[in-house]
């Protein structure tokens, strides 16, 4: 907008969502002069459209071509993430979703009935590659990657849910979300720092997640504390390397095997038929120093029960 000279930039957000306060959020961080028109924010247009039906029937009128209907009102959003369904019958949440209304994920009773596995590949905790089978087609470009976990994902009717969540205005909103090549990547990532990772730093990463998450849903991306933990995040995928193997089916993405070169795992410590380097008798005295504080908390405990 700035590098055309625009003075205004324009939404079609709806007063009551999330994405009004994201997209403002970041005109006021990135470009504070531009005006901004927001429609659903105005009392004029107010005045004459009360909602989606009053806009789905203005558009039959004036022979718009839109793909919604006033039988099937439903408000979507679709990239390469995902596919968002809103609005019409499901603003009622005990109204089960009609099966025509989904459109990315095959239902699970049309979903393959073999399994299907799959390796996806990490450098710093960035996927780099995905590879379909013993000998499969590899894909390591990011859209083809991201595109072949999608149709995967979708095959295997991967990535459904419904659920009712909480806008940032105070709003409870139901949403039904179409996300397989996200749900196959979180569950590969998740699995890749299981082997990868160090054990502190796996606490902190799970401490900050549900805040970053908030922070982002939120609309704060150009925020201090989203840089911040960016950086925590970034530095936390260092070394996060090695490849995960995941089984699809009916719904599922399941990993089945791992390999690292950064590995943490250490088999002959881990064994529970070769001693290795580990003593076993040092978690005598290990249990014992862990053990202080519980016998101490239920000293207190039993003084307080015998009081009473």
């Amino acid at each position: 907008a700035l590098q055309h000279g625009a003075q205004y930039v324009a939404h079609g957000a709806t007063g009551k969502g999330n994405d009004q306060v994201r997209f403002e959020f970041a005109y006021a961080a990135l470009a504070p002069t531009l005006g901004v028109i927001s429609p659903w924010k105005d009392r004029t247009f107010l005045a004459q459209f009360k909602g989606r039906r009053d806009l789905i029937a203005y558009a039959k009128a004036e022979k718009i071509d839109i793909p919604v209907t006033l039988e099937k009102p439903f408000s979507t959003d679709e990239n390469l993430m995902h596919k968002s369904y809103e609005s019409g019958l499901l603003e009622d949440p005990m109204h089960r979703p009609d099966a025509d209304m989904f459109t990315v994920c095959r239902d699970l009773r049309q979903a393959p009935d073999e399994p299907e596995l799959i390796d996806i590949t990490f450098k710093d905790g960035i996927p780099t590659a995905v590879a379909l089978g013993e000998g499969g087609a590899s894909h390591q470009e990011p859209l083809a990657l991201f595109g072949c976990l999608n149709a995967l994902g979708a095959k295997h009717g991967i990535g459904r849910i419904d659920i009712v969540e909480n806008r940032f205005i105070g709003i409870k909103s139901r949403g039904v979300y179409e996300t397989p090549g996200g749900t196959i990547l979180h569950a590969a990532h998740r699995d890749i720092e299981g082997i990868a990772m160090d054990l502190e730093v796996q606490r902190l990463r799970d401490m900050f997640s549900p805040k970053l998450a908030q922070i982002i849903y939120n609309g704060f991306w150009f925020s201090p504390e989203m840089d911040f933990l960016s950086a925590a995040i970034a530095k936390s995928q260092e070394l996060i390397d090695g490849r995960v193997r995941l089984c699809l089916y009916k719904g599922n993405a399941y990993p089945v095997g791992r390999s690292s070169p950064s590995s943490l795992y250490n088999r002959d410590l881990s064994s529970m038929d070769i001693e290795g380097e580990f003593n076993q008798e040092d978690s005598a005295g290990f249990i014992r120093i862990h053990a202080l504080r519980l016998k101490a908390h239920n000293v207190i405990l039993e003084g307080r029960r015998k009081d009473n």
